[in-house]
């Protein structure tokens, strides 16, 4: 199973940028796709973004698309989610998950198995 660490979550003003990363260690090489998804306070989990293993195929929320972009280096085991132009709607806890690299790329939290601890990210207006 893959272990992963979220860092990078903070305060910021409406309008500029995080950069949160998703530290994997353990059963690294076998392989993995990442999901990013956040929850804000009193809602349930949403999906955020996802990557595949090569970073040839990546998947986002509409409400997302075009102002985050999620990457990876396999190198330093590490997957990440450059946030853009930040709402306040965004503010919430960030997770990252990890789950075996079959395509297609999901967003169902079910269909991962592997959870960090989250990262808060508040986004001041």
């Amino acid at each position: 199973q893959v272990q992963l660490v979220e860092s990078g979550g903070g305060l910021v003003q409406a309008g500029g940028s995080l950069r949160l990363s998703c530290g994997a260690s353990g059963r690294t090489s076998s392989g993995y796709q990442i999901g990013w998804f956040r929850q804000a306070s009193g809602k349930e989990r949403d999906f955020v973004a996802a990557i595949s293993w090569n970073g040839g195929s990546t998947y986002y929320s509409d409400s997302v698309k075009g102002r985050f972009t999620i990457s990876r280096d396999n190198a330093k085991n590490t997957v990440y989610l450059q946030m853009n132009s930040l709402k306040s709607e965004d503010t919430a806890v960030y997770y990252c998950a990890s789950r075996r690299n079959y395509l297609p790329l999901r967003y169902e939290r079910d269909a991962y198995d592997s959870w960090g601890q989250g990262t808060q990210v508040t986004v001041s207006s």
